[in-house]
């Protein structure tokens, strides 16, 4: 079983899709947790007629600390970060299951595929909670299983326990959240982590970024150009870029066929961990906050 733990901010209808789908398209009981930033519409209510745990700040506090917070009240070995604009296909959780269990150890970070970002026009189901389609959605999911791949750093995310208390969770430097999911993957890479897997069998759909694309949500960012400040982070952090380590490190989105090993370190390699360089002395010399 996981414990998975969803981050919201005044998305009720969104919410309710994804903890139902959870709910019926599950094999395992799982837990699960939600952050309530700011709680301004019915989600709190919601979730407290179904009985389901949760944390509240009044205030938006972002993914990373939400996640965090809620992660504090995870009883499983296993913690799942979920976007609230998931729906979770049938035995979505099965597929994952099962491929921990074929792993045998406890270093990896695996996702599920989002099917409707595969360009297949049947997954046109909506982009919204009131025009979405489940029964269309679910009578034209393919017989086929979706490819495995590489370099994964997308949610919905599973690690174990152990891995999530090492590297101490998300980032929360990292706000409103935006960047955080490839700052994870290299805190886990750098305590030995080399499987990152999507799970071709385990799909969800998603409504895509129903918070931050809102705007009647901006005011409470706190911020503008959050994926330009977010890859600023990433470079003066780590001295790399957010592309350099998903080409490079995870081969992202290239099929899946082994566990990943150490870069191949060629010309490329070199030529472009240069011009990495050069952009994070220019932040150090001209930015002094980011």
């Amino acid at each position: 079983m996981f414990s998975i733990i969803i981050p919201t901010l005044n998305n009720y209808d969104y919410l309710k899709i994804c903890i139902n789908s959870i709910k019926k398209n599950s094999k395992f009981n799982h837990q699960i947790i939600v952050h309530v930033n700011v709680g301004e519409d019915a989600t709190k209510s919601y979730l407290n007629q179904n009985n389901i745990e949760y944390t509240f700040t009044k205030e938006n506090v972002g993914i990373c600390k939400a996640v965090n917070q809620a992660s504090r009240k995870a009883k499983y070995d296993y913690i799942m970060y979920s976007n609230d604009d998931f729906y979770f296909c049938p035995d979505w959780d099965v597929a994952l299951f099962n491929e921990i269990k074929s792993i045998k150890h406890n270093k990896f970070y695996l996702s599920s595929t989002q099917v409707n970002t595969f360009g297949l026009k049947c997954f046109d189901c909506g982009k919204n909670f009131f025009d979405f389609n489940e029964k269309k959605l679910l009578e034209n999911l393919p017989k086929k299983d979706l490819p495995d791949l590489q370099g994964t750093t997308w949610a919905p995310l599973i690690v174990h326990k152990d891995y999530w208390i090492k590297t101490k969770g998300f980032s929360e430097e990292f706000f409103p959240g935006v960047g955080s999911d490839p700052d994870f993957a290299l805190k886990l890479w750098e305590l030995g982590v080399r499987i990152f897997k999507m799970v071709g069998k385990s799909k969800i759909y998603h409504f895509e970024s129903k918070t931050l694309r809102d705007k009647n949500k901006f005011k409470y960012f706190k911020t503008s150009n959050v994926g330009s400040k977010s890859s600023k982070i990433f470079l003066n952090k780590w001295g790399i870029s957010t592309k350099f380590f998903r080409k490079h490190y995870l081969r992202a989105n290239t099929l899946y066929q082994a566990e990943l090993e150490e870069p191949k370190k060629g010309f490329f390699y070199f030529f472009e961990l240069l011009l990495c360089k050069i952009k994070f002395m220019y932040f150090k010399l001209f930015f002094k906050k980011i």
